[in-house]
């Protein structure tokens, strides 16, 4: 990079750390202050900090990758502001009438203590396992891309780039908590979409306009004849059969943006207005990635095919472009917003996981702490989340080509338990605990028995029912199956078991709110929030049938 780019990006981190410096001497008292923000966030704040936590390394390089591999067969996956507005509002009167502070707490209240201890275990591993390890791995990867830099001093710069970047990261999450998580957000946002949007302005600039791109990318057929640029795959397809995707991307979206501790915690920051508003704001960011993200991997195949751009792999896609097409200076600000999506989703990350283990395990065997022991105990948790994404990084050196792929395939194999579960706990109020128990356990047992069993492939005779029926299946198919399966296992116990009361279910499904709450629900949006949410769904129609 150029001197001017050095000087945009430092200017970029002077502001982060000023940002970080004030959040550090807002003392944090309670838990409350430390990871909801004293509930008292707004809601530009709340949706900004829903999409920056949103976009993390699997958008950067993962979705960008996917742009380049197989062109819009995954915008499916970010196409889901609709989800969004269900978040806020159908599950944000919930959660917030219920004073809840993490999804296993609400588990809790709806079902029984062994419910929320097991989602939070499933949390908590998921987290480690998955989004940590996906994001500094990346992070050494854009890094190393971007700067070109092979070792330094003896050490490969990808270690260099992704261990920094835990380290930074974790320090400003630690002392700062879920205020520098919100606050920075408001700042790394609007760079992080500058950025991207300079990179799709220069890429079509050089590749000769949005004509040109779609015209090469349907020129890229499947084997099956779709082509690059088409939503809908045919039925045959191995990878993306389109009833799978449709399906199976809205099973891993309604848990995504409506049960994960990791999304919802954001609109758990502000009251019932805020957070409706909130989620409306980030419905309208979250239109964007596929055009900011995946659009610019298409743009980065079709320069490669021109021989205009050297793309070692998919992966590296956006790096490469950030590197090879943008002016000096551009390419400062594009870093900028680079490290502050992965910053900012690493954030989120180390905030809620150690919220997780604070609120529920640690205050369940030492209740008579004081709030500001909870914080340093918060802190600490964070500390050995951040150890524990460092230990990680090596197995990332052997995941498969495309991380977003990779990512959704094992969120697959997560989501449906809980979706299952959180679905009918709200909208059922027949599901009785254990039913709402043993649907986390059998989603979650049947979901790592594939994930096991894809890793040891190689020694499973391809001819053994096991095989057959557990990792012969599409992955989309699987999920959806699993998905039913769960469905049925908790309609079954709950009629073979006790139903809950009315009382004891107050306020905690669809059909037991209070009058009072109904009413308070209903003073809390306005003939705006209505027109947003229409204009949202609008728009996200037209983008399915343009790339029908």
């Amino acid at each position: 990079m150029a001197l001017l780019d050095w000087i945009v990006l430092g200017l970029f981190f002077a502001v982060l750390i000023g940002i970080v410096v004030w959040v550090i001497r807002m003392k944090d008292e309670t838990t409350d202050d430390y990871f909801l923000a004293g509930r008292n966030a707004g809601w530009v704040a709340i949706g900004a900090s829903i999409f920056a936590s949103n976009i993390g390394s699997e958008h950067l390089v993962g979705l960008a990758g996917a742009g380049a591999e197989s062109g819009m067969a995954m915008a499916h996956w970010e196409l889901q502001a609709w989800i969004i507005l269900i978040l806020g509002w159908v599950f944000v009167p919930f959660y917030s009438r219920s004073k809840v502070t993490t999804m296993p707490e609400f588990l809790e209240k709806r079902f029984n203590p062994q419910a929320r201890s097991f989602l939070s275990v499933i949390s908590i591993v998921s987290y480690v396992l998955t989004k940590v390890a996906v994001t500094v791995y990346a992070g050494g990867v854009v890094f190393k891309e971007i700067f070109g830099i092979e070792t330094w001093l003896g050490i490969d710069f990808f270690w260099v780039g992704a261990i920094g970047l835990v380290i930074i990261t974790g320090l400003y999450t630690i002392f700062g908590g879920m205020k520098s998580v919100l606050y920075t957000s408001v700042i790394q946002t609007p760079v992080l979409l500058l950025g991207s949007a300079a990179i799709v302005f220069f890429g079509l600039y050089e590749l000769g306009g949005w004509g040109e791109l779609m015209q090469i990318t349907a020129a890229e057929t499947t084997p099956q004849g779709d082509s690059m640029n088409s939503m809908f795959r045919s039925l045959s397809d191995p990878d993306f059969p389109w009833p799978g995707v449709l399906i199976g991307s809205a099973i891993i979206g309604f848990w995504y943006w409506c049960t994960d501790q990791y999304i919802v915690q954001r609109v758990l920051s502000g009251n019932e207005k805020q957070g409706r508003k909130g989620a409306i704001f980030g419905a309208y960011l979250k239109m964007t990635p596929v055009f900011l993200f995946l659009v610019p991997g298409m743009i980065a195949f079709a320069l490669a095919q021109q021989g205009k751009i050297e793309l070692v792999s998919s992966d590296a896609a956006f790096a490469a472009m950030v590197r090879q097409i943008l002016p000096m200076g551009l390419k400062g600000l594009v870093v900028g917003g680079l490290v502050a999506a992965l910053m900012s989703s690493l954030a989120s990350l180390f905030n809620s996981s150690a919220m997780l283990f604070t609120v529920d395990f640690y205050q369940k065997y030492r209740p008579e702490e004081s709030q500001r022991h909870y914080v340093i105990v918060g802190r600490i948790a964070t500390a050995v989340i951040v150890i524990l994404g460092i230990l990680w990084i090596p197995i990332m050196k052997s995941i498969g080509s495309v991380l977003y792929e990779y990512l959704q395939d094992v969120q697959s194999l997560l989501a449906p338990g809980i979706a299952s579960v959180f679905l009918l706990g709200v909208f059922w109020k027949r599901t009785t605990a254990a039913a709402g128990l043993w649907g986390l356990i059998v989603g979650f047992v049947l979901g790592m028995l594939r994930l096991a069993m894809k890793v040891f492939e190689s020694s499973i005779d391809p001819n053994s029912l096991m095989y057959e029926v557990i990792l012969a299946p599409n992955w989309l198919y699987y999920e959806i199956a699993l998905f039913i399966i769960c469905i049925a296992v908790i309609v079954i116990i709950s009629l073979a078991t006790k139903p809950m009361s009315d009382e004891r279910l107050s306020g905690l499904t669809f059909w037991t709110a209070t009058k009072e709450s109904m009413d308070n629900t209903k003073n809390s949006w306005d003939k705006w929030d209505v027109f947003h949410t229409i204009v949202i769904i609008l728009v996200t129609f037209g983008i399915y049938i343009y790339f029908w």
